[in-house]
Parts: structure tokens; sequence; C-alpha cells
């Protein structure tokens, strides 16, 4: 639940899920799978950042073929209520499938 800090200010919980961009599951690109999933569970709004470079467990995140990036890092990024957020991380891990990184953590929203 968010709580009230001040009257333009307001905590509230901040979802990140890191994968590479050619990541598939079950043919199906892993960012649009999740990205179906926060809108059916009716979160507020998701964004997907593209990074240019990146490394992690699985390898370095970027390849190139004659100037053109193929498998960049990508951040989903969703803040929303703790209440909204918590009851998702096990679909999420399970959506995932082993690929990834997950993180949750509480922010302060300026209204």
């Amino acid at each position: 639940m968010s709580k009230k800090i001040t009257n333009t200010t307001m905590k509230m919980w901040c979802l990140r899920i890191r994968i590479k961009r050619n990541d598939e599951i079950r043919g199906k690109r892993l960012q649009k799978l999740l990205l179906y999933l926060l809108m059916e569970a009716r979160i507020d709004g998701a964004t997907v950042w593209t990074g240019l470079d990146g490394f992690g467990k699985r390898g370095r995140a970027t390849t190139y073929l004659e100037g053109v990036l193929i498998n960049m890092p990508l951040i989903v990024e969703v803040i929303d209520e703790e209440s909204k957020l918590k009851p998702l991380l096990a679909q999420i891990k399970e959506v995932l499938h082993g690929k990834g990184l997950i993180t949750l953590h509480e922010v302060v929203v300026l209204l």
C-alpha cells in the first residue's frame, strides 16, 4: 500500500526486470510476455528501456554484426503500489524461466 509522506510525495515501489532483447519463451519475446502479464494485472504502466551494452551471469548482452546491435540488454521498469507488485513476483519469476534478474525497491514519487 502506498503511504503519503507529504502533500507532494508518495512512497511506492519500483520493480525492475533485466533481460536480453532476444530472450524468448515458447517462441514469444520475453518483453512482450512480461508487458502482457503486467497489463493483465492492471499495473498502471511499464517502460522498456534498451541498453547499448552490458554483461551478467549469462555473459555479454551485446552482439555486433556489421555495426548493428543484435542482443541488447533490456530493463522493464514498473512503479506502482507494493500491494499490486508483490503478488506478481512469483508469476514474473515463472515467466522469466531462469532468464533475467528481478529487483524490487521502495521509491519516493514526487507528485
